[in-house]
């Protein structure tokens, strides 16, 4: 079960890659950016500290962070599908940026990173991984004490709410219908059904605090379509 999920997220993220960025901000509006920036506003990164881009996709958390750790810290993309991470390396060598290093792996398979975080960053990638509490398990092992961790993502609001209506229809008759224009129905189809087995916020920070965070908060955003877990060793 394990292997078929990674291995089916990893081709979903390869093949919308040359679509990626445009679709992002497309059908967000634009408005994934300001989102990005909440996160990494709520972590506060710091000149000389070390962070890791988990999931990272296109990059957008680690160009951001990039440039509050720069000149004396360092920061790691870390992503599973590298159609996507190439992009991700197209734009870093683009902006002639040398202070973040992109690595090909599984979050769950980095075990050479034991306490070399100050932070860690992740937006839209916990609940596409194949277990969210080893997910979490695994940026705990990662990060330094009293480091810190934001995980922005789609919120899993209550059955038949308003923003979980709102989110249904917006879905499946905006994304899936626009991203079939590019052939990639099924693809965009798939993030409904990862939310669905996402846990809602009370259950993310009960998960949270019993991996062994001493803080764990969760913020709605975007009218509750969004949300951001700001979590401290």
């Amino acid at each position: 079960m394990k292997f078929t999920k990674t291995i089916e997220v990893k081709n979903i993220f390869n093949k919308i890659s040359y679509k990626y960025d445009f679709l992002n901000n497309l059908l967000s509006f634009g408005l994934h950016k300001l989102w990005k920036r909440k996160l990494v506003n709520l972590l506060e990164p710091l000149n000389g500290e070390d962070w890791a881009d988990l999931c990272c996709g296109t990059g957008d958390l680690a160009f951001l962070i990039s440039k509050r750790v720069s000149p004396m810290g360092s920061i790691v993309g870390i992503d599973s599908a590298r159609d996507i991470l190439n992009i991700a390396k197209k734009k870093s060598d683009q902006e002639k940026n040398k202070f973040i290093k992109w690595e090909i792996k599984d979050v769950l398979e980095l075990n050479d990173y034991s306490k070399n975080f100050d932070g860690i960053c992740m937006s839209y990638g916990l609940r596409n991984l194949n277990n969210f509490e080893e997910g979490i398990k695994k940026v705990f092992y990662l990060l330094k004490d009293k480091g810190r961790a934001g995980f922005l993502d789609f919120n899993h609001s209550k059955k038949n709410s308003l923003s979980n209506i709102f989110q249904k229809i917006y879905l499946r008759l905006v994304v899936v219908k626009i991203s079939k224009l590019f052939n990639l129905s099924p693809e965009y189809s798939y993030i409904e059904k990862s939310i669905r087995n996402f846990p809602e916020k009370n259950e993310l920070i009960k998960i949270a605090k019993e991996v062994g965070f001493k803080k764990a908060e969760y913020k709605t955003i975007f009218f509750g379509q969004m949300g951001i877990l700001i979590l401290i060793k």
